[in-house]
């Protein structure tokens, strides 16, 4: 059964943020806000406890995951980018935007899209977020917690542990945090190219119309 935290949206209890990073360094899922809605998330580079995100929210091998950053020093290790979209990527973090981007051998081949050999990453503009990637010292591997034939994210920590306690190790309740997607930005191509619309403004890139 799962645990449930409640930690404060703006200034995070250090002492029960360090429990959740011992909950996900033991193979723990943990389901954490962020600034477009709630998350499951879990370590990088723990299989059993991704296999468990895929049955959660049923994804099929070509899904793209998420690296879940506390800022852009973690990039390099992680994603392949030039300096033209790394200033890009600077001037929208933390915000809520997904960045498509090749992936760097160092990203386990199971989290890659199978094909493009690519990897989601994004800095999020939440407290709770940043201060449990901060202790833990690396990326959260993560999925927004949308469920089987539901198009929003579910946004009620309390009904989240009611539908998935038995399926997770730990719920952190953060408060309300939206229920709108991120907007997801391909970087892969010869152009960038927008593949959904979300909570992040587009109106300030400049290379789309």
């Amino acid at each position: 059964m799962a645990q449930f935290f409640q930690i404060h949206p703006e200034t995070p209890q250090s002492r029960l943020v360090k429990q959740a990073v011992d909950i996900i360094r033991r193979g723990g899922l943990v389901v954490y806000p962020t600034d477009s809605g709630y998350a499951l998330g879990c370590h990088i580079g723990d299989k059993m406890a991704l296999d468990r995100i895929r049955s959660i929210r049923q994804l099929d091998k070509d899904h793209n995951f998420t690296l879940m950053c506390r800022d852009l020093s973690e990039l390099a290790t992680y994603a392949k980018v030039d300096n033209q979209v790394f200033r890009v990527l600077k001037n929208h973090t933390p915000g809520a935007y997904t960045f498509i981007l090749p992936a760097t051998s160092e990203v386990p081949r199971r989290l890659l899209h199978p094909k493009r050999k690519t990897i989601g990453m994004r800095v999020p503009d939440n407290a709770i977020a940043l201060a449990l990637m901060s202790e833990l010292g690396e990326p959260l591997m993560t999925s927004t917690l949308i469920l089987p034939g539901e198009t929003v994210p579910l946004t009620d920590p309390y009904d989240i542990r009611s539908m998935l306690e038995h399926q997770l190790e730990l719920v952190i309740d953060g408060g309300y945090c939206g229920m709108e997607p991120t907007t997801v930005i391909d970087f892969t191509g010869d152009e960038p190219r927008v593949v959904r619309e979300g909570l992040g403004d587009l109106s300030t890139f400049d290379f789309i119309d």
